[in-house]
């Protein structure tokens, strides 16, 4: 690593800017969570995905002020997994990993910063428009099972994070049981919901059907379609939340 990077990565604005970004991505996902436990026993005003909780952000007093702030902190969490892919000493498959985190990062503090000035849309809506343009091409389709695999894939792998507590690889200092716990569950919920947005998208490119793949919120509604839904949802929900409460002590004990 470079001396340039190494003042950078060790530099307190550098990490009180991972310390908000970790904490913002966990405001983030208990808001997903709210969201989904609304719609379990009833109806949402919003969509049940990142897209909708920044805009349920965006709807509380000085909503705009804490979307800059959630955007600022999310570009940090990808400046900070960038610098782990370019100068960190990684396994590949670590690597790979920080540099998917990256892309998320900087995919939902662009999300932020949209719904901030106003021009945040419906990211279910994009996501079926542009399946049912691919599907408009012979390889259209093939495109979008393969996404749909490589979803279903990063679920599975959410799953046996939390099944072997990969996780508190990401961890340093004294760990609480508390934490590990929350982790665990809060891991395990995200895979889930991953794996289901995976099927989804497969479905529908095998049955010709753009509608079903509309990502998280598709996702949780065609859970709560499902018989004993709204329990399931309400379990779901709570499991993204507990993501989220994890994500509080993440920024306490994040390996930087």
């Amino acid at each position: 690593m470079t001396t340039t990077a190494q003042e950078v990565r060790y530099s307190r604005p550098y990490r009180y800017a991972v310390t908000v970004g970790l904490v913002a991505y966990g405001v983030v996902h208990l808001l997903v969570a709210w969201i989904a436990l609304q719609l379990a026993f009833g109806k949402s005003s919003q969509e049940a995905s990142q897209q909708g909780a920044l805009r349920e952000l965006a709807d509380k007093p000085l909503g705009g002020v804490l979307l800059w702030v959630v955007a600022i902190g999310l570009f940090a969490l990808a400046v900070w997994q960038g610098l782990q892919v370019i100068w960190g000493h990684l396994e590949p498959h670590k690597k790979l990993s920080s540099a998917g985190r990256a892309i998320v990062y900087v995919v939902l503090a662009i999300s932020a910063v949209k719904v901030a000035i106003g021009s945040g849309g419906s990211g279910t809506g994009q996501q079926r428009t542009m399946s049912a343009r691919l599907m408009e091409h012979g390889w259209g389709r093939a495109v979008i099972i393969a996404a749909g695999v490589a979803i279903l894939a990063i679920g599975c792998y959410h799953v046996y994070k939390g099944i072997t507590k990969k996780f508190t690889e990401d961890l340093v200092g004294g760990v609480s049981d508390v934490t590990i716990l929350l982790g665990r569950i809060g891991y395990g919920a995200k895979g889930f919901a991953y794996a289901v947005v995976g099927v989804l998208f497969g479905w529908a490119a095998i049955a010709y059907d753009p509608e079903k793949a509309g990502g998280l919120d598709t996702a949780l509604h065609t859970i709560k379609e499902q018989p004993a839904g709204s329990v399931l949802l309400a379990v779901l929900a709570a499991g993204i939340a507990a993501f989220g409460a994890y994500c509080f002590s993440w920024s306490r004990n994040a390996r930087r």
